[in-house]
């Protein structure tokens, strides 16, 4: 990722933001001169008239609101910005400059992929400049500390300077999880390892299983727990409860030692050689494969190697909110130009680390208000503690990154989307062409997923040969994914089998369905999964003998360890 945009976080983060701010960026750029006088002209009578209203409220009155917060917006909900004339000032005052600058930027006349970029900037400026953010301008924070006489002031340092030592923000109470005792605890067994990853074996627990194994390939920037939180919603207990017989690749938390590594060996010694070892465990003629994020890219380029080299070992491809087509990446595209993957490409490009914190908050930016700047408001001004939430505990334990794998990844995709052109890019030694795969494929997108746009995820409808079920689910990246069928919460939306070029025209012809997904990929999985037999108890084989038990030791190990 662009290394200006990554320092320009950094410092946003710890308040060197420059003092000029984006309106002088934006003021550099040419733009409509006229246009340009008549927005500072309003804008200036707009403060002018909400001053003079301000001015001539007194405490108590209803207020005269010129500008009020989007619908959702927590930042604003104490009562006292609405009710007391001063934060009520400050609260309007802050909005309407932020809309200012919001049209500043739309003015800008440059060409759209330097826009989006100032657009990411001006935004992060913006939510870091929210009055809410500081002592002296939070009501609560103020009447939170004259309520406990200064405790929630000398907490909230304390919970600073244990943040500042853990080298994160604390989004959740880290205390109350561990790995392999309340969370990653579906039973099963390490059947293989090498240098890069672990491969798992869950337990059956049905008295048959499918034929065909499932092979989960969960992104390398995080840890594959994702897929199994707790019992109530792990995605891998469910695949095991409908009869598979599940494997996971466990990826190494990589350190200096394997900064070596390359997009090729991720391919190779991660996701063929998963699918090779569960093969022969299985004793199948085939295996079932799945992909999420980043792992679903791995997967794609993996299955395009097979198809080269003529090896028939996959009988269907599950892609989750995997992008395959990057034209469209969203808000991570602002922060990828030619000049950032260069001085990646010089650091570390032969070699060394990027680490999972970098990582973590360039994604937690991507959502400042709720995933950075909510925390530090509830942590450092309010004194008070996150409460525990699985999911916010794994979005923190983020893994580091061998340098010559990510800056091919984000050379050959975010930057050149390289991947969807046949025989662009050579992987393993042969021409990827993800259109010759010709697997039955189901992918997933998440309506309002921030990483992967769903439109982008759609466009692999069109880019896999085969017979292709698309799904789109409700809510985020995350959410999306992670929503038991048991709980019933949310919804998808499904279609009958025509993909129309335009994802918009699906979507018209699509019907919202109650609930999860997940019985919907269940139901087409069956399809393939090559009869059944009889559940085995003993995991792994004569060659590849359990080594120790699930969820293994490699997820263990931390990014900053």
């Amino acid at each position: 990722m662009s290394q200006g945009w990554m320092e320009m976080l950094v410092k946003f983060q710890a308040g060197a933001f420059p003092s000029s701010g984006p309106a002088a960026w934006a003021a550099a750029f040419p733009a409509d001169p006229a246009r340009l006088a008549q927005m500072q002209a309003d804008f200036a009578a707009q403060q002018s008239k909400l001053w003079m209203t301000i001015l001539g409220r007194e405490a108590g009155a209803p207020a005269q609101t010129l500008v009020l917060p989007g619908a959702g917006d927590k930042r604003f909900r104490a009562a006292e910005w609405r009710e007391n004339p001063y934060f009520d000032y400050l609260k309007q005052s802050y909005l309407l400059a932020s809309g200012y600058l919001t049209d500043l930027v739309d003015q800008v006349q440059v060409e759209p992929a330097a826009k989006e970029r100032l657009r990411f900037a001006v935004k992060q400026w913006i939510d870091a400049s929210c009055p809410a953010n500081f002592p002296a301008t939070n009501p609560e924070a103020m009447r939170m500390a004259i309520e406990t006489k200064g405790e929630s002031i000398t907490k909230g340092l304390a919970n600073l300077i244990a943040d500042a030592a853990k080298g994160h923000i604390s989004q959740t109470d880290e205390s109350a999880f561990e790995v392999g005792r309340n969370i990653a605890v579906t039973p099963g067994a390490v059947v293989f390892e090498n240098e890069l990853i672990q491969l798992i074996q869950y337990s059956p627990a049905t008295g048959s299983v499918a034929k065909r194994p499932l092979v989960m390939v969960p992104p390398c920037i995080n840890k594959f727990y994702i897929l199994d939180l707790q019992p109530e919603n792990s995605y891998v207990a469910y695949a095991v409860g409908e009869g598979h017989t599940v494997f996971m690749v466990s990826w190494r938390n990589v350190k200096a030692d394997l900064g070596h590594l390359t997009w090729d060996d991720y391919v190779d010694k991660g996701v063929l050689q998963a699918l090779r070892v569960a093969h022969e465990i299985a004793g199948a003629d085939k295996v079932n494969a799945l992909g999420f994020c980043v792992g679903g890219t791995l997967l794609g380029a993996a299955l395009s190697v097979l198809k080269a080299k003529g090896e028939d070992l996959v009988a269907s491809a599950t892609y989750l909110t995997t992008l395959l087509d990057f034209s469209d990446t969203g808000q991570i595209g602002c922060l990828v130009d030619e000049q950032g993957v260069q001085s990646r490409e010089q650091a570390i490009g032969e070699g060394g680390i990027l680490p999972g914190s970098e990582l973590a908050f360039v994604f937690s930016a991507l959502r400042a208000n709720d995933l950075i700047w909510a925390y530090v408001v509830n942590n450092y001004l309010k004194g008070e503690s996150p409460v525990a939430f699985d999911l916010l505990y794994w979005n923190a334990d983020s893994t580091n990154l061998p340098g010559p794998m990510y800056c091919w990844y984000v050379r050959n995709t975010y930057l050149e989307n390289r991947l969807r052109e046949p025989g662009a890019v050579t992987t393993c030694g042969v021409p990827l062409d993800l259109g010759a795969i010709g697997l039955p494929s189901f992918v997933l997108a998440s309506r309002e997923d921030h990483i992967v746009p769903w439109k982008s995820a759609y466009r692999s409808v069109g880019l896999l040969g085969g017979d292709v079920r698309f799904v789109l689910a409700a809510s985020g990246h995350i959410a999306g994914v992670v929503n038991p069928a048991s709980k019933g919460k949310r919804s998808h939306w499904i279609s009958p089998n025509q993909y129309p070029a335009d994802p918009d025209q699906w979507f018209e012809a699509a019907k919202e369905q109650p609930g999860s997904w997940w019985p919907v990929w269940s139901e087409w999985l069956a399809a393939h999964k090559g009869g059944e037999r009889k559940a085995r108890k003993a995991f792994g084989n004569k060659r590849h003998k359990a080594i120790e038990p699930a969820p293994g030791r490699y997820v263990k190990e931390k990014f900053n360890a």
